[in-house]
């Protein structure tokens, strides 16, 4: 009968067993989830133990986030790691350009705070860079 149920195991191919997924066995631990992740004993939106909430996904933080990139490619501010203020304009300029060719591709589908925030960073940025590169 083992024999059986070996020949079976071994025509079906293998199994794949998923730790993560699994029920917790004796003396191991379970996995940790990642702490900004929002589970049932932390809904989303609310902050877990000891931890600021994260900020809302949405358009603006998305270009939030590429105007930090930016400003830290121009050494404008410091590397959130503690690095020392470094300059990669050519990389700076890539990321000014993809802020901009978002504002191209979502032409008509920003609402008007959107729209404006947007160019506002632009300008801001462009500035910025002409200033660095002059």
């Amino acid at each position: 009968m083992a024999d059986e149920k070996n020949r079976e195991e071994q025509e079906k191919g293998f199994v794949v067993k998923d730790r993560r997924f699994s029920a917790k066995k004796e003396g191991e631990e379970a996995p940790q989830r990642p702490k900004a992740e929002a589970t049932e004993e932390t809904p989303k939106g609310q902050e877990a133990k000891g931890e600021e909430p994260l900020p809302e996904i949405n358009f603006t933080s998305l270009i939030f986030s590429l105007t930090t990139s930016a400003l830290i490619q121009m050494g404008e501010i410091q590397d959130p790691t503690g690095k020392e203020p470094g300059k990669n304009l050519p990389l700076a300029k890539q990321t000014i350009d993809l802020i901009g060719m978002l504002k191209e591709k979502t032409k008509g589908n920003l609402n008007s705070e959107e729209e404006k925030f947007m160019d506002n960073v632009l300008y801001d940025l462009k500035m910025r860079y002409v200033k660095a590169t002059g």
